[in-house]
């Protein structure tokens, strides 16, 4: 009934049987890996526009805001909402802005909305910027934007309000007599043109 052929192939998916058990086990994630996936796919973090913060926001992962914040954040991705506001500086790998702030930012990618409205500077590797955005401040490219050495090269080659010419101070009437006086009759406004007397009467 039985022939050695299939007594030889039973063997041989007994023998191939128990190999393919250690492979199984092998090709299981470690802890550590589970971890990190999990992190990775993790619902963002949601602060809604009722919620009024003072300090520093620290996130590995990505960040909705909507509220107000006096304060720094750091997170992997960031999107400000078109109602949020933000004092401080912001460093985060993307960075969607909708809302205002109000000092540096810097990240790998920066996306400006027509209803953003920042106030200070961005340094980044990628940049878009939307009709209708707002921003006052210094921009620069940046390979690596996130590293200590870039943020300090750019602050150190950002013009400063010392290096702006200083205003033309104003004369007062007395300076502007002698002056005309000074000029002569070549430079005199024709007597037409005097306080004292109007070309209509």
């Amino acid at each position: 009934m039985f022939s050695k052929a299939n007594k030889t192939g039973k063997n041989a998916d007994a023998k191939d049987a128990p190999a393919a058990r250690p492979e199984t086990a092998a090709a299981a994630p470690s802890p550590l890996k589970r971890s990190n996936a999990a992190r990775a796919s993790s619902v963002p973090s949601i602060i809604s526009q009722d919620v009024v913060m003072r300090g520093n926001i620290n996130s590995a992962g990505e960040i909705q805001f909507d509220g107000a914040l006096e304060g720094d954040v750091k997170a992997g991705s960031l999107i400000i909402g078109d109602k949020a506001s933000v004092k401080g500086e912001i460093v985060c790998e993307t960075v969607v802005v909708r809302g205002s702030v109000e000092g540096a930012i810097r990240a790998k990618s920066v996306s400006l909305a027509s209803t953003a409205r920042i106030q200070g500077d961005i340094l980044h590797s990628s940049l878009s910027v939307e009709t209708g955005a707002h921003f006052e401040g210094n921009c620069r490219h940046s390979d690596d934007p996130l590293s200590d050495s870039s943020a300090n090269d750019f602050r150190r080659a950002r013009p400063s309000s010392a290096a702006a010419p200083a205003p033309r101070p104003v004369n007062t009437s007395a300076e502007d007599d002698a002056q005309k006086s000074a000029n002569g009759n070549a430079n005199a406004a024709p007597a037409f043109l005097s306080q004292g007397r109007s070309p209509l009467r």
